[in-house]
């Protein structure tokens, strides 16, 4: 069977040309006969885009170039200084173009300097699209599989690495995070009188949030602390169980971070929060997290985690259990009053919770204090773990009263008293590309700026981000769906 010829060609004209040039782009002899032979195959067609891009971009810089080469004064042509070449990279091959360097015009102010046109076209020598493409995908994947995934489809620059991917990556992050405004230790501004004059809400917010470590690459044998979060918008329809109506994710790594207040009023102001609106935030408890989400709106509400608050009492049974082996009557006591600790919690009965913490914690004291004085060897770890234990959960429920609600009245009525939408939004966040799939070190910036990349994506608002700097940009539906709803 006879081979098949092709040609691709390109024609190009102006406005003001009646015809055009035409340049030949490839020429390609096909066979027909086996199946691997059908269409173009992925290494012709990273040559033909290849060869397309640069022909297209000489044109466009020319006819830039040329319309600033005349002087409307004079009506004449600026004379040439030189020229020099720019590298511009795009997805479809780095692209060197000529750049002259022009006189001033005679009727320029004096001592005015010699310039290049093509400085003022290309304010940045990566192209908008690439940058996006190299931000988008290696948040969701390492620095590493990025750029050979963009070389796997696209016709990029060879040499383009794991190390150039980062450093473009991040410096989008940097650009997002110069927008945040200064920190403040509160965001409420204004009077009840003006938050009665606000129009109703659309429904109410839920934000959870819960904390994550990462391993250190300063410190090697350490780790630090991340922290994330969701926000929930729900719609008011009159149901304990609203449908959910927007999910926006935040995450920024702790002590860090200079703006955590800020970024989070910012992402709730982007959800339409109002200072009249029912805010919930629900926490672990712990000091970082609890300060970060005050003062934010007058009419939030913190929920202490429920999950946390009984997997502390859940450590403190097994301590006990392990009493009985010395004192099995003391042993079961103290587990009776950690169950009376854990209704009254439930209940939202501080007081009485708190009451028989301390109960627990003297019986602990006064067993200490007698296997001391009558073991030979002085008291074993089990007894001063236990009181250690009950300490610490005391100072805990007592930091944390003001936050611990009837949860028992709040399930009755489809309300949130868990951070479990938190745990998994730390799962999808961080684990997924930060430690349980990415076994890496990490420096805390870069940490914290690939989490801005990361959130964003996750909530499809990082092409929102390319539209605001690049009026013009264009690019394809925010998907790959399958990825974004795997990780989410």
């Amino acid at each position: 069977m006879k081979k098949l010829r092709f040609k691709v060609q390109l024609m190009a004209e102006g406005e003001d040309e009646a015809g055009g040039e035409i340049v030949e782009l490839a020429a390609l002899e096909k066979d027909c006969e086996r199946i691997e032979q059908l269409g173009l195959s992925l290494a012709e067609s990273k040559e033909i885009l290849k060869t397309l891009q640069k022909h297209i971009l000489e044109r466009q810089v020319s006819e830039f170039v040329e319309a600033r080469r005349g002087c409307p004064t004079y009506e004449g042509r600026l004379g040439l200084k030189g020229h020099h070449t720019v590298l511009f990279r795009t997805p479809f091959g780095d692209v060197s173009l000529d750049s002259p360097r022009l006189r001033p015009c005679r009727c320029s102010p004096a001592g005015t300097a010699t310039f290049s046109p093509l400085n003022e076209l290309l304010t940045e020598h990566t192209s908008p699209e690439l940058l996006y493409l190299e931000t988008k995908w290696s948040s969701l994947v390492s620095y590493g599989m990025t750029a050979g995934m963009l070389k796997d489809v696209l016709p990029v620059d060879e040499k383009l690495g794991a190390a150039t991917v980062r450093n473009h990556a991040l410096g989008v992050a940097e650009r997002m995070e110069a927008e945040l405004e200064d920190e403040r230790s509160s965001f409420i501004d204004t009077c009840p009188a003006e938050w009665k004059e606000l129009p109703q809400p659309d429904g109410p917010i839920t934000v959870a949030m819960d904390g994550g470590y990462v391993r250190d690459w300063t410190e090697k044998r350490r780790h630090f602390e991340v922290i994330v979060g969701r926000s929930v918008t729900w719609q008011d329809c009159g149901d304990a169980r609203d449908p959910p109506r927007d999910v926006k994710r935040f995450g920024f790594v702790y002590g860090y971070d200079e703006k955590p207040k800020r970024r989070l009023f910012e992402l709730l102001k982007s959800q339409g929060m109002q200072m009249n609106q029912q805010v919930t935030f629900v926490s672990d408890g712990a000091d970082n997290v609890r300060d970060l989400q005050f003062y934010l709106n007058p009419h939030a509400e913190h929920v202490l985690d429920w999950f946390h608050l009984t997997m502390r009492l859940t450590v403190l049974d097994q301590h006990a259990k392990g009493l009985a082996r010395l004192d099995k009557r003391l042993g079961e006591e103290i587990r009776k009053l950690l169950g009376s600790v854990k209704w009254y919690c439930w209940h939202g009965n501080v007081y009485e919770a708190l009451r028989h913490v301390r109960f627990v914690e003297m019986d602990a004291e006064t067993l200490v204090y007698e296997l001391e004085e009558a073991r030979p060897g002085g008291c074993p770890p089990g007894p001063k773990k236990l009181l250690k234990a009950v300490g610490e959960f005391r100072v805990y429920i007592e930091r944390n009263a003001a936050m611990i609600p009837n949860y028992g009245e709040r399930r009755r009525y489809g309300e949130t008293i868990s951070t479990a939408e938190a745990e998994a939004t730390v799962n999808a966040v961080l684990n997924k590309r930060f430690c349980k799939k990415q076994q890496m070190q990490w420096s805390k910036r870069g940490a914290h700026l690939l989490l801005q990349n990361r959130t964003r994506t996750l909530d499809r608002e990082l092409e929102a981000c390319f539209r605001r700097w690049y009026p013009d940009f264009v690019c394809e539906k925010d998907g790959p769906e399958e990825v974004l709803h795997g990780a989410a």
